[in-house]
């Protein structure tokens, strides 16, 4: 892979929508609205700090994008969370394990205990093997919640990485 990775600018957006837009319109992925507006959209996956969002870029193509921050507030505030979208041109080259890398080095230097993803497709066997080879495990999956475009309803993985104690 031959692209840096960064916090997303302002003039990123008009290659960030594009690889958001594919991604939920196609269904497959994120519980999200597949007619979802560009400005929702946009509220939804630009975090707030003291989150972080970020893009994969080669140039000025923008080949894939990744939040992440705190999981749930209060009690729960030292587990973190992230999501990842990849460009579909993009898809096999290795942004997706770059992204998460990121966000997992970016967790343990913010001094999260943990990374929890919370609704992972477990038809998308991609986004599923790249998180096992990561460390991340499945504790539990809720069956049938996700409506697949080929695979009607299909579970949704919890999957939980622990981060090593601070020496």
């Amino acid at each position: 892979m031959t692209s840096e990775i960064r916090p997303v600018s302002d003039a990123d957006w008009p290659g960030v929508w594009p690889v958001i837009h594919d991604v939920i319109k196609a269904e497959e992925t994120f519980p999200y609205d597949p007619s979802m507006p560009e400005s929702v959209a946009r509220d939804m996956w630009i975090e707030r700090p003291p989150g972080l969002t970020v893009v994969a870029a080669d140039g000025a193509e923008i080949l894939g994008t990744a939040k992440m921050g705190t999981n749930r507030p209060g009690p729960g505030a030292h587990v973190s969370t992230a999501s990842f979208m990849v460009a579909r041109q993009a898809r096999g080259r290795g942004v997706g394990t770059a992204l998460c890398r990121y966000a997992v080095a970016w967790a343990r230097q913010q001094g999260y205990a943990s990374m929890q993803f919370n609704a992972v497709v477990e038809t998308n066997t991609a986004a599923v093997s790249l998180y096992r080879r990561e460390g991340f495990q499945v504790i539990g999956t809720v069956p049938r919640s996700f409506r697949h475009p080929a695979h009607g309803r299909v579970g949704l993985h919890v999957m939980y990485l622990e981060f090593d104690p601070p020496s």
